[in-house]
């Protein structure tokens, strides 16, 4: 059991795991012993997580997120496979933790007349610099 929220946990029968090398550095052990962690997890057949969570979760997962509705989940940092497990399963909840979190929604708002008139004014300035900036008008 993933523990998630006070109100939502994911049983083990939604996780899969599994384990292959792992790349990069590492010697005569990353050859032999299979450390990297897969974690699986079917989102979109969890009946521990609400629609609405669901659907953010999917645009938070992005590439991660199946066609089938899985996330997944690759964690190779450590040489050890039982750290991978922990790491992979640490992603996973604060994923799920971010979807959980409703965004505000944006309130439009409208620039005051003060604020309009600072910019048009700021604007003249400038380009009244940068009028002073061409050679000087010929003297008759």
């Amino acid at each position: 059991m993933l523990r998630i929220t006070d109100d939502i946990a994911i049983a083990d029968w939604e996780l899969t795991e599994h384990f292959t090398t792992a790349s990069g550095p590492g010697g005569q052990n990353v050859n032999k012993v299979a450390t990297a962690v897969e974690l699986r997890f079917e989102a979109a057949r969890s009946p521990h997580l609400p629609e609405p969570v669901k659907r953010r979760l999917r645009r938070l997962a992005g590439r991660r997120w199946t066609s089938e509705g899985a996330v997944i989940i690759r964690a190779e940092d450590s040489r050890s496979q039982a750290r991978n497990r922990e790491i992979a399963r640490d992603r996973l909840a604060e994923l799920i933790r971010r979807a959980t979190e409703t965004p505000k929604k944006r309130i439009p708002t409208r620039p005051s007349r003060a604020a309009k008139r600072r910019r048009v004014e700021a604007k003249k300035h400038r380009g009244a610099i940068k009028g002073l900036r061409g050679a000087p008008p010929p003297e008759d």
